[in-house]
């Protein structure tokens, strides 16, 4: 897992080569301070394919300089540890000055390993208080640390743009949730954390030229193929308005919700970032909400599209004083609703393995969605048994007939899927394969993160390695795991997750 030419990497724990560009920016953006040390740090998890990202050498992780680094007790040279100021609208209600609570920057290091070469930010999650912490403790738990390293690996190797896990490195030391739980810190990887909040706090604050020096140095770093444009500010609306399009496109057509869109919580690239409550459609039904907290369903996966163009709207408003025009704003985020839908139809066909358009195909997933919500049907397990259906062989239907209630619905509805598949004459073997390649047999469902999670507890952290190692070969068969992929449990379904996961 390891980039292609480098069965080590390159770097080691003390030769890494941190910067901190964030740090170049005036200090009214951030705080610097240190992290604070935890009492015996011992190795949780770590990642091989987060760290070929940076060329790092795996064996690194059995390093004690390894856990004290990444612990946050030991500041590597060249690094500048900091926490960032932002605000942000939280459960569409202004929040005001949030800001870095729990996460200290430590810098940026090149990023060989990326599909476009750059540098990649370094952040640790859980690493004592900062001044943005308010009421909280500025620490992490185990439990939330290995749910948040899990899905970030897990949802990359789904092909979804998110942040990165290198690892979590835990501590006995305990903090205080619902009851004292085991306090952790996992290490974050991204191009760079700034969000749609950190815009929206030099806006609301009536600070333009610190929303321009913002602005210019996301371009110049992020988007610098946008610094000709003839309204930058303009053009980098749109480009981060359709990325947003097409990420939430994404974790509908795998059935991910995130739990917490606030924009404090949206990345300006367009990744899925802070993951807390989040989960993956089991039982189907478009209302579900994963989040305990959002009592009134905000943030439901039927809501996440909307969600994500109101946080454009949200963070069109803050960039409006660069734009310098409403209509010209409007026509920037005007790009999120056909983006959105064309990436969604795209993917909605490529899951049900279908080559081509036709103008009636949007009636087609009407009925299967329907059909899906009345029957509750298990979200990972339609799609990926749905690619054995045989045009000539009814009895191949078996195992994916019996996620239905409502069998004689399910006929009519096969019946008419069929009859679609052969106006393009398609071929079962390679239908399955290509639907075998977008839906994915193993997903991150809350249970397994939760018996992994509940060993972890004792110290015994081979679930999690185990999970990880699935999950980096989401689509692939694995016959070796096949009670990975059935139905979960039913004490699964009593599982809750909340703000504080």
């Amino acid at each position: 897992m390891n980039a292609p030419g480098l069965p080590n990497g390159s770097f080691r724990t003390d030769t890494l080569p941190f910067l901190n560009s964030f740090a170049g920016l005036p200090p009214a953006f951030y705080t610097r301070l240190m992290p604070t040390p935890v009492p015996s740090p011992y190795l949780v998890c770590a990642s091989e394919s987060a760290a070929a990202l940076i060329d790092f050498d795996t064996r690194e992780f059995n390093n004690p300089l390894f856990v004290e680094t990444f612990a946050g007790n030991r500041v590597p040279e060249g690094s500048a540890p900091l926490a960032a100021v932002y605000s942000g609208h939280q459960f569409g209600v202004w929040a005001g000055q949030l800001g870095d609570g729990r996460a200290l920057l430590l810098g940026d290091v090149p990023a060989p390993g990326t599909p476009h070469p750059g540098a990649l930010e370094l952040q640790l999650k859980g690493a004592g208080m900062t001044p943005y912490s308010r009421m909280g403790d500025g620490r992490a738990v185990l439990r939330s640390s290995i749910r948040e390293f899990l899905c970030s690996e897990a949802m990359a190797a789904l092909g979804i743009p998110t942040s990165r896990a290198l690892c979590v490195i835990g501590s006995d030391m305990r903090v205080l949730r619902e009851t004292p739980e085991t306090s952790a810190i996992a290490t974050r990887m991204a191009p760079t954390f700034i969000r749609f909040g950190s815009f929206e706090h030099w806006f609301y604050n009536d600070r333009k030229d610190e929303l321009q020096t913002l602005a210019d140095y996301t371009i110049d770093r992020c988007y610098p193929e946008l610094r000709d444009a003839a309204n930058p500010y303009e053009a980098f609306l749109a480009e981060v308005t359709r990325r947003t399009a097409r990420l939430m496109a994404q974790w509908q057509a795998v059935g991910f919700m995130h739990g917490v869109m606030n924009t404090d919580n949206m990345s300006i690239l367009g990744l899925t970032i802070d993951y807390g409550p989040f989960g993956f459609m089991e039982a189907f039904d478009a209302r579900h909400i994963c989040n305990h907290t959002d009592q009134q369903g905000r943030y439901s996966y039927q809501m996440q599209p909307g969600i994500g163009q109101w946080n454009c709207y949200a963070l069109g408003q803050a960039l409006l004083p660069l734009i310098g025009d409403v209509d010209i704003t409007q026509a920037a985020l005007e790009v999120y609703k056909p983006e959105y839908q064309q990436h969604f139809d795209r993917l909605l066909h490529q899951k049900l393995g279908l080559r081509s358009s036709q103008p009636d195909d949007d009636k087609l997933f009407d009925a299967m969605f329907g059909l899906m919500q009345n029957n509750h049907v298990d979200f990972t397990l339609f799609f990926r048994r749905l690619g054995s259906l045989a045009l000539d062989n009814t009895s191949a239907d078996e195992p994916l007939r019996d996620l239905f209630i409502d069998r004689p619905a399910f006929d009519a509805w096969a019946t008419q899927y069929r009859a679609r598949l052969r106006q393009e004459n398609s071929d079962d073997v390679q239908r399955k394969i290509a639907m075998n390649a977008v839906n994915p047999k193993y997903v991150l469902r809350n249970y397994l993160a939760q018996v992994a999670i509940q060993k972890a507890q004792d110290k015994d952290f081979s679930e999690t390695e185990r999970l990880l190692k699935l999950l980096e070969k989401p689509f692939d068969e694995q016959p070796e795991n096949e009670a990975y992929a059935a139905l979960p449990p039913d004490w699964a379904s009593h599982l809750e997750v909340s703000c504080s996961s």
